[in-house]
């Protein structure tokens, strides 16, 4: 293996690190927030804007360093998010009161933003067509572990540690993967020139706020309250006009010719529903393990890790298999077990075998990872290259607006469910009645199914349009 070969591999690494801490720091919070809420004196709703406000933050940014990278360099902005990331984790770690520790995210999410606008695009951007698929799936490996691993580093963390100790591990870490990037990562004279679409940057970023902020508010005073309404009105007025002023840009934020490409376009919607799939695990599961089936907290996290696991084993293989036998076929053939799995889910009972359950989680993993690593690589290799940095950080949008979706979802289906059958109005598990549980479960699950199946059809039909176009030639 030569020494080009070796930087590339090693460039993976980096990248991967990077991505799995910011990845990992928008759910690691999810299980401190009782310690910080207690530390810090304050209600448990104001805790959680220490989860909202980097989300937010980073759906805002995410596109404009996506621009950014395309115009003035991927390695550069990627390399500089590093240190404001490591330096946003250092001004968590020291927090000691809510602003100080907001103050904190919100450098993060700026740093967060800038990596993840530009991971996806300086892999696709390194390595060749021949080895971009197996690139890919290791680094969406990452993704993968850093969305779902939270809750457990967090709780690993928090039996010896304090709730700052989450945040100052990325320090050494975010060090390490900097000063391997300064030998590893190519260094291009890219010009500082930059033309910044302002009222195209604002439009987005408030239409992303009005409606991440009606979605966090929804699920505490409900959905059809006025406000939350009005929330959505606004944001649909917003991204409506952010999409005109786009049209009438010279170097617009967002180019919306990108759209034109239907694989890249298929892909990107593919992805959104497959992250909106996954994450109603990440609220229904815990809650039929443990409050259903009587499970401890430890076992339950131990079934639960058969969806990672899977995936960190599927994910390399189905990206060097799309490699050297194409990507569509492997999109379609995941989708096909993800959608068989979560069909299981909306259905089981829990006087069915356990071994069922698991045949089915593991074959959710396994789905999720044969899916996402050739669907990445149809995504990033399906644009010119001035449009990688746009497309990578429209990649890393979906899959955060998808897990949003997923969670709000996910709950807010739950409850209807469960009022449904309860002839009353019910936001919580009662103990007394699990079968309201199971049934608010199957119906949240048959949504589930419902998004599964839809991006099932979306990927026959690109698969069906490769196939006719490949008999035509």
């Amino acid at each position: 293996m030569g020494t080009q070969s070796k930087n590339k591999w090693l460039i993976l690494i980096t990248t991967s690190l990077m991505t799995f801490m910011t990845v990992l720091d928008a759910s690691i919070v999810n299980i401190a927030m009782p310690a910080i809420s207690t530390d810090l004196k304050i209600p448990m709703n104001r805790a959680e804007w220490a989860v909202s406000f980097y989300i937010i933050l980073i759906c805002m940014l995410i596109t404009l360093f996506g621009k950014l990278g395309d115009e003035i360099g991927k390695i550069r902005i990627f390399q500089t998010g590093t240190v404001i990331f490591i330096l946003g984790s250092l001004l968590c770690g020291l927090s000691h009161s809510l602003a100080m520790l907001l103050s904190g995210r919100l450098v993060q999410a700026l740093g967060a933003s800038m990596t993840m606008a530009t991971n996806f695009g300086i892999i696709t951007q390194i390595f060749p067509q021949n080895r971009r698929g197996r690139a890919l799936g290791i680094l969406n490996s990452f993704v993968s572990l850093g969305s779902i691993a939270g809750p457990g580093i967090g709780g690993l963390v928090l039996q010896t540690w304090t709730w700052q100790t989450i945040f100052m591990i990325n320090v050494p870490v975010g060090l390490f993967t900097f000063g391997l990037g300064l030998f590893v990562l190519p260094h291009h004279a890219h010009p500082w020139r930059f033309q910044l679409d302002g009222r195209g940057f604002l439009l987005w970023a408030l239409a992303i706020l009005s409606l991440f902020t009606a979605i966090f508010w929804g699920q505490e005073i409900g959905f059809t309250q006025w406000r939350i309404l009005g929330l959505i009105v606004l944001a649909i007025v917003l991204f409506g006009s952010f999409y005109h002023v786009e049209q009438h840009q010279a170097q617009p934020m967002l180019n919306f010719k990108i759209f034109n490409n239907h694989e890249f376009t298929v892909g990107l919607m593919c992805a959104l529903l497959v992250f909106v799939t996954t994450f109603f695990a990440n609220v229904l599961m815990p809650f039929y393990l443990e409050k259903t089936l009587a499970l401890s907290a430890f076992a339950a996290g131990i079934v639960l890790m058969g969806i990672p696991i899977m995936m960190l084993i599927t994910a390399p293989i189905s990206g060097a298999l799309a490699d050297n036998h194409g990507a569509q076929g492997l999109t379609f053939t995941g989708l096909v077990l993800l959608t068989l799995a979560e069909t299981y889910f909306a259905i089981m009972t829990p006087h069915q075998s356990f071994l069922w359950m698991i045949g089915a989680i593991c074959l959710s993993g396994i789905g999720i990872g044969m899916f996402q690593s050739p669907n990445n690589s149809i995504i990033m290799s399906s644009v010119p290259k001035q449009y990688l940095g746009i497309a990578g950080s429209l990649n890393g949008l979906a899959r955060e607006v998808g897990m949003i979706l997923g969670l709000s979802l996910a709950t807010s289906i739950l409850y209807l469910g469960m009022s449904q059958r309860a002839g009353r109005h019910v936001t919580t598990y009662v103990t007394a009645h699990p079968e309201w549980f199971v049934t608010g479960m199957h119906l949240a699950y048959a949504v589930a199914t419902l998004c599964g199946i839809i991006a099932l059809l979306l990927t026959a039909r690109r698969l069906w349009l490769e196939r006719r176009g490949m008999s035509h030639e």
